[in-house]
């Protein structure tokens, strides 16, 4: 004899509740089964069978009588609790948190164990407020373990006789591709946009848009630019090739390609929308990584160039190790680019990038925000090069920009110089000409 355990699953053939101790004579590796002995209170009246086979899956081995007495009893507020899943394709996780790895999918219908409630990050709705339920550890009759969230799920108790019978729900078959689908994160299609033209929005890249079909939910969420939808629906059904339906709601999507999914809905005019989503080739977290890494390194060579740089007539720009910095001397520039309530310090910004006809001149771009008065004051974005001697800015307005993008260079230029913080040679006014006159380019050394 091996010793004592506690039955997990409910039996069957004999009629055994989940929690009750057996006595355990045999483990089979082969068969994947314990062969355990009936109690005689479970035994049916007058066989001589007293010993049967369980799933490995389905007893918990523990040694000694004293102690399997005592893990049942630690066991029993939840040796008869079951759930069944409300909702296709409702995970099962390695973690109780809703980010964490999928290691099961449920059908609608299926039933699970419940094994002990547990604490884990709690699963939030469209609102940001937390939903009802728990996290709760489970076992599938197939043997699988993990941690699904109950929001849908129904608890019950079962004492004995068939499982089958406390299903309410209808099984579904095996859709490959739809598992696919929601292992996979779905992100806004300008997000793919982003990526093919190596030209990343932190702004809207920390939005997080994109499409979550709500399979831990049942509230499927699109969030885009300007658009905000949930969907309440009870599962989610094939309707023909990599296409499927979430019923109880106005809501289908289609598999355009591995990496591509069309969402569709019907909007409150009766008008079909389609909304493509992208799954991309690294997660937003890293892409967010990736371009304050880049920022860093651009903003790091200008630092190291400088951090002081000087002009005769457009004052002392400095530079901090944390990106800000202070602009004295430039009342020339005020208001036709500094605007008048900008005060003279904010923070770099190296976020802009330069279009492909740009980028052989020019060493970046980037957005000086200043402080104001009484909040923010001004941004105003320039184009800059560097040289051993110091640095130069080319004025960059609203009106050659696209987005994120310097598209073009004004049709007047205007351009600063400034040298590093050192002994300078002071030019006539006419080398720099007039405010006015600067709107023509200049290159002044």
């Amino acid at each position: 004899m091996l010793g004592y355990g506690v039955l997990l699953w409910a039996c069957e053939d004999p009629d055994i509740p989940s929690g009750t101790v057996l006595p355990v004579y045999i483990k089979s590796n082969i068969d994947q089964v314990w062969v355990a002995g009936i109690p005689e209170e479970y035994r049916v009246s007058g066989s001589r069978i007293d010993k049967f086979e369980i799933p490995l899956s389905k007893l918990e081995l523990i040694g000694s009588k004293k102690k399997a007495l005592q893990w049942a009893q630690d066991f029993a507020p939840w040796a008869l609790s079951y759930a069944e899943t409300l909702q296709d394709g409702l995970p099962i996780r390695e973690h109780p948190d809703n980010n964490a790895r999928r290691v099961y999918r449920l059908k609608i219908g299926e039933i699970v164990k419940i094994l002990a409630p547990v604490s884990g990050v709690a699963a939030v709705g469209t609102t940001g407020d937390p939903l009802p339920g728990d996290w709760f550890k489970v076992l599938t009759e197939d043997g699988s373990t993990g941690y699904c969230f109950s929001y849908r799920l129904r608890v019950f108790d079962h004492e004995g006789g068939s499982l089958a019978a406390e299903v309410s729900g209808e099984e579904t078959l095996e859709d490959p591709d739809l598992d696919r689908l929601l292992a996979r994160t779905w992100s806004a299609e300008s997000y793919g946009t982003m990526v093919n033209s190596r030209r990343l929005d932190l702004d809207d890249l920390r939005q997080n848009w994109g499409f979550d079909p709500g399979q831990d939910t049942g509230l499927a969420v699109i969030k885009i630019k300007d658009l905000e939808r949930t969907f309440s629906y009870t599962a989610i059904r094939s309707t023909g090739t990599r296409s499927w339906r979430f019923e109880g709601s106005v809501l289908q999507m289609e598999l355009r390609s591995d990496t591509t999914l069309a969402v569709q809905f019907t909007e409150g005019t009766g008008a079909l929308r389609t909304l493509l989503f992208v799954a991309l080739p690294t997660s937003v977290d890293d892409l967010i990584a990736q371009e304050i890494a880049r920022r860093e390194q651009l903003f790091s060579k200008i630092f190291t160039q400088g951090p002081v740089f000087s002009s005769h007539n457009y004052g002392t720009i400095t530079f901090a190790e944390d990106s800000a910095f202070t602009w004295t001397g430039n009342d020339l520039l005020i208001p036709q680019v500094i605007p008048a309530a900008a005060l003279g310090s904010g923070v770099v910004d190296m976020r802009l990038f330069l279009a492909p006809a740009l980028s052989d001149r020019y060493a970046g771009a980037f957005t000086l925000r200043f402080n104001g008065i009484n909040g923010p004051g001004a941004e105003v974005n320039f184009m800059y090069t560097i040289d051993n001697q110091g640095f130069r800015l080319e004025y960059v307005p609203d009106s050659s920009m696209d987005g994120i993008l310097v598209s073009r260079r004004s049709a007047s230029p205007l351009v600063l110089y400034f040298f590093k913080d050192e002994p300078q040679p002071v030019l006539s006014p006419d080398a720099y000409g007039t405010i006015q006159d600067d709107f023509t380019e200049q290159d002044v050394f």
